[in-house]
């Protein structure tokens, strides 16, 4: 399908949302829009899927109420906006949109923080099986990239573009656009993905050319990954059958990274199957290298200490490989950032580490 078609698409499905609480009115309901109740209790760990889901709960936006009708007031506005600016084939991001209500005639409509319009555009996202990047709305910018053995074109405003994300780039690399469904891949010499949580570690990585030695296509995740990241590294590895890995630091908030990427995010759960590669392996920092690399460490706070007794009743995270490293974390009480691997020279993390834990894991 062309990507006006998609457009196109994407409008009348907006419309036809809208028309529903026209045909309500018609036959005399009271005009209401029903969501999955984006609650932690209404979440779901799908074994067979191995992703989050949400579950039968729902929460209903009715004009039975003040509140109710006030929802559906500005459904009907955002969803005006969205089709006109689909027709115009122009974009925006969601912090715009939030200003972007201050214009509207009906002050009733307006949103009174970025959290509701944000919340109003995933309600619609849900209810018409349209994804944001298809209505055309971008978050702000994550600057995520990529660096490695990939040739790919894109779709942009001026034209189809191509270019390799090792030769045609910087040292910067190729910064991911907001919707990677606009990508064609044409060729692709990688044998792996590393995903890597933060800007100085994949910083170390391109200066030691370790995309080049290894054939790898390091992807920075910029600590927790925006949806464009977690999208295009699901398309890497589904269709081009490159398995994925993920580099992070050594902390509970770090291992959630991990599970957003194989296991999708709360927030995200009614994208889970667009978002999340089940597949992908956490590469490290593990607590058994602090323990075994003697890293330079920090204390866990309280607040790490629940997270990860948190985590041991989190169903991503309830196998044998992660209940031993947790407990091995909770008895060592320690975390170590991916960096402290420079304790032992600028090199160790390209020379030693990531090729034996690659070579352990199987994927060199």
């Amino acid at each position: 399908m062309s990507a006006d078609n998609d457009q196109e698409q994407a409008r009348e499905q907006l419309i036809d949302l809208a028309a529903q609480f026209y045909d309500q009115f018609e036959l005399g309901e009271i005009p209401h829009m029903s969501v999955p109740t984006r609650t932690k209790n209404n979440i779901e760990y799908d074994e067979e899927e191995e992703v989050w889901v949400y579950g039968d709960r729902e929460s209903t936006r009715s004009a039975n109420s003040v509140s109710g009708a006030r929802k559906l007031l500005k459904a009907v506005y955002t969803i005006e906006f969205l089709a006109d600016q689909l027709e115009e084939d122009r974009s925006s991001t969601l912090r715009e949109l939030y200003y972007l209500s201050e214009s509207w005639d009906n002050e009733e409509a307006q949103f009174t923080s970025q959290d509701e319009s944000n919340s109003m555009v995933e309600d619609l996202e849900i209810v018409s099986g349209v994804t944001r990047e298809d209505f055309h709305m971008r978050p702000e910018e994550s600057g995520a990239t990529i660096m490695g053995p990939l040739h790919l074109r894109e779709q942009t405003r001026r034209g189809e573009r191509e270019i390799h994300c090792q030769e045609d780039v910087g040292e910067g690399g190729y910064q991911i656009p907001n919707n990677p469904d606009t990508i064609d891949f044409l060729d692709c010499d990688a044998d792996f993905i590393l995903a890597v949580e933060t800007g100085g570690m994949r910083d170390r990585l391109v200066e030691n050319g370790f995309d080049e030695e290894y054939n790898a296509l390091i992807v920075h995740l910029k600590g927790q990954p925006a949806r464009a990241t977690r999208r295009i590294t699901k398309r890497l590895h589904d269709e081009l059958d490159l398995p994925v890995t993920v580099f992070t630091d050594g902390d509970p908030w770090s291992y959630r990274i991990y599970g957003s990427v194989a296991y999708g995010s709360i927030k995200s759960a009614h994208l889970s199957e667009y978002l999340a590669t089940p597949e992908a392996k956490f590469i490290g920092i593990q607590p058994a290298d602090i323990v075994e690399y003697e890293l330079p460490t920090d204390p866990l706070s309280d607040s790490d200490i629940n997270a990860l007794e948190s985590e041991l009743e989190d169903p991503r995270f309830q196998t044998d490989y992660w209940e031993e490293q947790i407990e091995l974390q909770l008895d060592i009480e320690k975390k170590s950032e991916q960096q402290s691997l420079a304790s032992h020279g600028l090199d160790f993390v390209t020379d030693t580490y990531l090729p034996e834990r690659l070579g352990d894991m199987g994927v060199l």
